[in-house]
């Protein structure tokens, strides 16, 4: 339980609140490769932590992420016209490249020496793993960027689903490491069978396990936390234990359990205090489905079940198209697809959930150390101190989730890299 003072560090990500100030210590992710993959193309409103950016891929393909707001008079540079290797202001005619310089200013005589004094603020982009990163942060502070463990190279197979969703990033984050909910929320689609470890097909997802109330166990790393969800296998249940261990990546990323066939992760980025740009990914297996089976299989699919903006067309409004003629046949939730199931729960808590009122349990361990480990690192920053992960000693492309049946006699702490772990609770 968090006090309402705490709940405030945790979820406020705009301006200067110290989570805030956290995130633009870190590469963000601000947006996918495709949304600006066309040179000349449309450009693009990145809305993140509070503030509205412009990206846009230019002649030449060079891509750029300036503030949107014209430095002239402050109209939108989203409308404006993306030619001859900068973005033209529909206002006066002012132009800006990629790097902000300011080349172009219909509206002033020939040779003004204005040129030379503006500039749009630009910030520095990669693409890497799906995504457009940005360092959002003092330009002086940046650290080299580091290959994220969805993507340890550049070439891994990636598929991403994006949906904006109404919700705070905190409560978003806290249902993709809570590992003991997907054994009731998600019950028609991870089906407990007689498999050896979790697998996978175009249907569903299948666990080796039945049990509903798993053991959890945390340890602290210098990049976040990891945690095992200790399970009774279908098989050899005396003698064995099902493991499924998490891994959060402060304060962007978790990667979840994998199956036989590809590697799970999710990306959190707020967009606002109350909105949250929602990211779930399949990486880096012997058969990772395609951009498209993968949204397919997710139910979120860009014209049928978000639309051009990411925003979801199962809604408050709408009850989230529950068919509860479905849940009477079997199906648990009437919702199709496990992200949208998990949006039916984040969205229905309210835009930003009030912890100091939740009852938490036994199975509520990960939660617990997720709450506490980000609140005391917004604190840590609120009094002038380094953002939780800039200074890890473990490489991101080293850290992996896992998952498995193994004797009971074995600490899932020996299945992960433990380098970098600094504290360990049960």
């Amino acid at each position: 339980m968090l006090t309402p003072e705490e709940n405030e560090l945790l979820t406020r990500v705009t301006g200067d609140a110290p989570m805030a100030k956290l995130m633009r210590q870190h590469w963000t992710p601000v947006c996918l490769m495709e949304e600006v993959a066309e040179p000349d193309g449309k450009p693009l409103r990145v809305e993140v932590l509070g503030e509205s950016y412009v990206a846009f891929r230019d002649t030449k393909g060079r891509l750029g992420m300036l503030d949107e707001l014209c430095p002239h008079r402050k109209a939108s540079l989203v409308y404006g016209r993306n030619e001859e290797c900068g973005l033209r202001c529909l206002y006066h005619g002012w132009k800006m490249d990629v790097d902000g310089n300011v080349v172009a200013m219909s509206s002033e005589p020939e040779g003004s020496p204005l040129m030379d004094k503006v500039k749009a603020r630009s910030y520095p982009v990669r693409e890497w793993g799906g995504f457009v990163w940005a360092w959002l942060g003092d330009k002086d502070e940046m650290p080299e960027f580091q290959a994220p463990a969805f993507a340890p190279e550049e070439d891994t197979p990636v598929s991403i689903l994006k949906i904006r969703v109404p919700a705070n990033w905190a409560q978003i984050h806290e249902g993709q490491i809570d590992s003991a909910h997907s054994s009731s929320l998600h019950s028609s689609n991870m089906v407990p069978a007689r498999v050896e470890g979790a697998s996978a097909d175009d249907k569903s997802w299948y666990r080796p396990s039945t049990d509903k109330s798993p053991r959890m166990q945390t340890e602290t790393t210098s990049y976040g936390f990891h945690y095992a969800a200790i399970r009774k296998p279908i098989k050899n249940s005396a003698t064995h234990n099902y493991l499924r261990i998490t891994e959060f990546v402060a304060p962007y990323y978790s990667l979840i359990p994998p199956n036989n066939n590809y590697k799970v992760a999710s990306v959190i980025v707020p967009i606002n205090d109350d909105e949250t740009a929602f990211h779930f990914i399949a990486f880096g297996g012997p058969n990772v489905p395609s951009t498209e089976e993968w949204r397919k299989f997710a139910h979120a699919v860009p014209g049928v079940d978000v639309d051009h903006k990411w925003r979801t067309v199962r809604t408050l409004e709408n009850d989230f198209m529950q068919d509860r003629e479905r849940m009477k046949e079997g199906h648990f939730t009437g919702v199709d697809g496990i992200p949208n199931e998990d949006i039916v729960m984040w969205v229905s808590m309210g835009s930003r959930v009030q912890r100091h009122t939740d009852t938490l349990g036994a199975s509520d361990l990960a939660i617990v150390e997720f709450r506490r480990l980000m609140a005391d690192a917004a604190k840590k920053v609120a009094e002038g101190g380094t953002a939780i992960g800039t200074d890890s000693d473990v490489p991101q492309a080293n850290i992996a989730s896992h998952e498995g049946v193994y004797p009971k006699e074995v600490d899932w702490r020996t299945l992960v890299k433990p380098t970098g772990a600094t504290q360990a609770a049960e």
